[in-house]
């Protein structure tokens, strides 16, 4: 799928790039170029010394920002596919810092989309997060806007051979700034602090959240947000596989926090197909495909009229014991 291919990837020296970017390394030998962009030149030192040149002539470090249209643009020059995951992501700094979180994830992705469109990439797939479905804080609301955005973009492609789509997902187990890496380097203290002890939250490996994409870049018609499958855990089960004899200390939901998070409203569902694997929000208006598009490319059906995706409700949950064993298997300090 990608042999042969130039790959640009924003944020590219983050979580998510970096497992992408050893994915692509293993999976796909002869890449032609993977231009991994990013704004901190220290995360690309690292990366550089991780992949020497030498030995990896197909990577490109490129230092630039989202938000420089121009700089977008040059980095897209010669570009197959765009995966877009820079973003400002943290809940109290985009409330805090509202109009920066603006200018990066609204701003930052439409100059990706015309970047693109300019440049003749061909699959776009950006990535989004639970908290833009029914948004409470900024930085939810801004990535709505960015998925509406990249879903939209396919009514503007024209007679261009673009594709441009979603895939959302929840809390990726072991990020930077995650509860898991939080509560282990607490756990030292003796007290974990909990928001709320009925809290809840989705939850992905990491590579799971590349997966996706990857299926995604090869599967999508345009204008579809990805949703997978996946379980729920339980705050306080976090807490009892990672800490079993720390005391715990309710501390309150943070300001612009749910109780549960959500990937799929009922109103959604009015849009919503399920193909096994991943359902798909369609987009809600679309003047490249229809419904009947979507359902027979991807094999599938719709769900029923008031489903809800919810991690409050799901039907799939990890155990402590579970957990434990995903935290050895996926979480590395």
């Amino acid at each position: 799928m990608l042999n042969k291919k130039s790959i640009l990837i924003t944020g590219g020296t983050g979580s998510f790039g970096k497992k992408f970017i050893e994915t692509i390394l293993n999976r796909y030998p002869e890449v032609k170029k993977i231009v991994i962009f990013s704004r901190d030149e220290l995360k690309q030192s690292d990366l550089r010394m991780k992949y020497p040149s030498e030995d990896f002539p197909q990577l490109r470090f490129l230092i630039g920002d989202v938000r420089d249209k121009d700089r977008v643009k040059r980095a897209c020059e010669g570009v197959d596919v765009i995966i877009h995951a820079a973003a400002i992501k943290q809940v109290d700094t985009a409330e805090y810092n509202p109009t920066e979180c603006i200018r990066t994830n609204i701003d930052g992705a439409e100059n990706v989309i015309h970047a693109a469109l300019e440049c003749g990439v061909k699959d776009v797939v950006a990535l989004s997060t639970d908290k833009a479905c029914a948004p409470i804080n900024l930085y939810g609301a801004t990535k709505l806007v960015s998925d509406k955005l990249f879903t939209a973009a396919n009514n503007i492609k024209g007679s261009k051979d673009v594709r441009f789509s979603v895939v959302r997902y929840g809390n990726v187990m072991g990020s930077r700034g995650s509860v898991i890496p939080f509560f282990m380097k607490k756990k030292s203290e003796g007290e974990l602090p909990i928001t709320h002890k009925d809290m809840t939250r989705f939850n992905i490996s990491l590579q799971d959240g590349v997966n996706m994409v990857m299926y995604a870049i090869e599967h999508h018609l345009g204008g579809e947000i990805f949703v997978p499958k996946i379980p729920s855990y339980k705050i306080l089960d976090i807490a009892e596989a990672i800490a079993p004899d720390c005391k715990l200390k309710v501390v309150g939901i943070r300001p612009g926090e749910k109780l549960h998070e959500e990937m799929i409203t009922d109103t959604d569902s009015i849009n919503t197909i399920d193909f096994g694997k991943y359902y798909a929000i369609l987009p809600s208006v679309s003047f490249a495909y229809s419904e009947a598009d979507y359902l027979d490319h991807h094999k599938a059906s719709k769900v029923p009229f008031g489903f809800r995706y919810n991690s409050g409700t799901n039907t799939d949950w990890e155990t402590v014991d579970s957990l434990r064993i995903n935290i050895e298997t996926h979480v590395h300090l």
